[in-house]
C-alpha cells in the first residue's frame, strides 16, 4: 500500500457502581424506562451534584493498571451542548485535569509487541436514551442511563490497522473487567469504543484528516468499520477529493459508514470548571490502600505460567484471556490435573465447544471438576487421548453424568497390558508382511501404518506409546 493508516480510540466504559456518577440513583439495567431517573437526572432546578467515591477508586485501579500518572488533583468541568436526552444541557466531565494522566496498555500482534500509549483517562457521567418508533411519529426519553458513571480512555493514534485497533480493544475489554470496574457487556452499552481513522501518504510526517466513528458495540464492527473507512478515505484521495474531518456513524446491515457532522457543524463545548463540585483530591495514601486491594493483572499472571507451569507464550496468552477462564483453569490445577494438560483441554476442546455454541465459559456444562476427573483418566493411561473426546462429548450434552460410567459404558478403557499389546503386535506383524519389508528397506512412513495396524486390531484400545515401544523393538530385532 502507499498509505499509512493512522488509528486511535476512545472508549467509553461504564463503571460498576451500585449508583450514579453524581446521586443516588440505581443503575440497574434493563428496568422501566425512567424508574431510575431521580431528580439530579432529570435536571430539576436547586439540585447539586454528590461524586460517587466508588467510581474514583474505580478510575485509581484502571491508572495502576496500566502504570499511569494519577493527578493528586483533577477538576470536573461542564460540557456543554444540547440534546434531548441531556436534561441540563450539559454534561459533568474532566478535561483539562483528568484523573488518570499518561500510561500504557501492551498488545501482542503475532510475535512481536507493541505498545499502545494511553493519553488520559477521565470521569463522567452518561447521557440518557432516546427511543425511536415505539410511538409513530414520535420520539422517546429514557432517563434511567442518565448519570451513569463512565470513564472515558482515550489513545494516542498509535494503531495501524483495523487487526491492531481490535486486538487493543479486546486487551481492554478484558482488563478492566479483570479488575473488576466494568462488566464488559457490549450489547448493553457498558463498553463502547469510539475509533479515529485517518490515512496519508506511506513515510509522510503530516497526519491526515481523521473521521471518527461513534458508538462501535463489537469487534466485529470496529473491524468492519475501520476496514469500509480506510478504503473509502484512500479511494476519495487518489480520485482527487479531499477528507472532510466529520463524526460518522458505521450501519452493520450495509458495512458502510455515512456522516453525521461535519467539522463545521461540530460542538463548541465551552469547557468551565463546574461551580457545584470541589476538585477532586487523591492522595498517596488512596492510591497505596487501592494497590493493595489489586488482584494479579493478567501481564504478571501470564509471566508467571510461563516460568512456574511451564506454558508456551501462546497458551498462557489464552489463560489469561479474560479473568473467568483464569480461574477455571487455576482450579484444574488446584485439583491436581497437570498444568499443561489442563491448557490444551481448556483452549482446545473446551473453547471449541464454547465458540461454537456462542456460551461464555461460566454457563460451559462441564465445570472443572468433570473436565478434572477426565484429564486425570488420561493421565493415569486409563484411556486415550482420542478416547477422552468421545468421553468429552457426551459430557457436554449429559451435564453431571460420571466420567469413570461412560468410560465403562463405551468400553474406552486402553489396553496397557504389556503381554496383551504384545500378541497384537506379533499379528500385526504377521498379518502386514509387506509393510515390514518396506520399513526394513527404510520407508519410515511404513512404521507409522503398522502402528494404525496395531490400534485398528485392538480397536483403539491399546496404549499408543506402549504399542509403537514394542512394535519399534520388534522391528529391530
Amino acid at each position: 500500500m502507499d498509505w499509512d493508516i493512522v488509528i486511535g480510540i476512545e472508549t467509553h466504559v461504564q463503571l460498576r457502581t451500585n449508583t450514579k456518577q453524581f446521586s443516588g440513583a440505581p443503575t440497574k439495567y434493563g428496568s422501566e424506562p425512567n424508574s431510575q431517573a431521580c431528580l439530579v437526572s432529570m435536571a430539576y432546578p436547586g439540585v447539586l451534584p454528590v461524586l460517587n467515591k466508588e467510581s474514583v477508586n474505580s478510575a485509581i485501579r484502571f491508572g495502576l493498571a496500566i502504570d499511569a500518572e494519577i493527578a493528586s488533583k483533577s477538576i470536573f468541568a461542564r460540557k456543554n451542548y444540547f440534546y434531548p436526552d441531556l436534561p441540563k444541557g450539559y454534561q459533568i466531565s474532566q478535561f483539562e485535569l483528568p484523573i488518570v494522566g499518561r500510561g500504557k496498555l501492551s498488545i501482542n500482534i503475532g510475535d512481536d509487541s507493541k505498545d499502545i500509549r494511553i493519553l488520559r483517562a477521565h470521569l463522567e457521567e452518561d447521557a440518557g436514551k432516546s427511543s425511536h418508533g415505539i410511538i409513530d411519529g414520535k420520539s422517546g426519553i429514557d432517563l434511567n442511563r442518565a448519570g451513569t458513571p463512565l470513564l472515558e480512555i482515550v489513545t494516542e493514534p498509535d494503531m495501524s490497522s483495523a487487526e491492531e485497533a481490535v486486538i487493543y480493544a479486546k486487551k481492554l475489554h478484558n482488563l478492566v473487567q479483570w479488575i473488576g470496574i466494568c462488566d464488559g457487556n457490549m450489547q448493553e452499552g457498558s463498553f463502547r469504543c469510539d475509533v479515529n481513522v485517518s490515512v496519508k501518504k506511506k513515510g509522510s510526517s503530516v497526519l491526515g484528516t481523521r473521521r471518527e466513528i461513534k458508538n462501535l458495540n463489537s469487534f466485529r464492527f470496529i473491524k468492519q468499520a475501520v476496514d469500509y473507512e480506510v478504503n473509502w478515505q484512500i479511494d476519495r484521495l487518489e480520485d482527487g477529493g479531499k477528507i472532510e474531518q466529520a463524526t460518522i456513524l458505521f450501519n452493520p446491515e450495509s458495512g458502510e459508514t455515512r456522516s453525521m457532522r461535519s467539522k463545521e457543524e461540530a460542538n463548541d463545548y465551552r469547557y468551565f470548571p463546574d461551580p457545584d463540585l470541589l476538585p477532586l483530591i487523591v492522595t498517596e495514601e488512596d492510591i497505596a490502600t487501592i494497590k493493595k486491594l489489586m488482584p494479579e493483572l493478567p501481564e504478571e499472571m501470564k509471566t508467571r505460567f510461563e516460568k512456574d507451569l511451564g506454558l508456551s507464550t501462546y497458551d498462557s496468552e489464552g489463560i489469561t484471556s479474560s479473568r473467568d477462564v483464569t480461574q477455571y483453569f487455576l482450579k484444574l490445577v488446584d485439583l491436581g490435573v497437570n498444568s499443561k494438560l489442563a491448557a490444551n483441554w481448556v483452549l482446545g476442546n473446551l473453547f471449541s465447544q464454547l465458540n461454537d455454541k456462542g456460551i461464555d465459559i461460566l454457563d460451559s456444562p462441564i465445570p472443572p471438576e468433570q473436565l478434572c476427573a477426565l484429564i486425570k483418566r488420561i493421565e493415569d493411561d486409563t484411556i486415550s487421548n482420542n478416547a477422552a473426546k468421545k468421553v468429552f462429548e457426551i459430557l457436554w450434552e449429559n451435564t453431571g453424568k460420571e466420567v469413570d460410567l461412560i468410560i465403562d459404558e463405551l468400553g474406552l478403557k486402553q489396553i496397557s497390558n504389556s503381554n496383551e499389546i504384545d500378541g497384537i503386535v506379533d499379528a500385526v506383524l504377521k498379518n502386514n508382511l509387506t509393510m515390514v519389508e518396506e520399513f526394513k528397506s527404510g520407508k519410515d512412513k511404513a512404521f507409522n501404518a503398522l502402528v494404525g495396524q496395531v490400534m485398528k486390531a485392538s480397536k483403539g484400545k491399546a496404549n499408543p506409546a506402549q504399542a509403537s515401544s514394542i512394535l519399534k523393538a520388534k522391528l529391530s530385532k
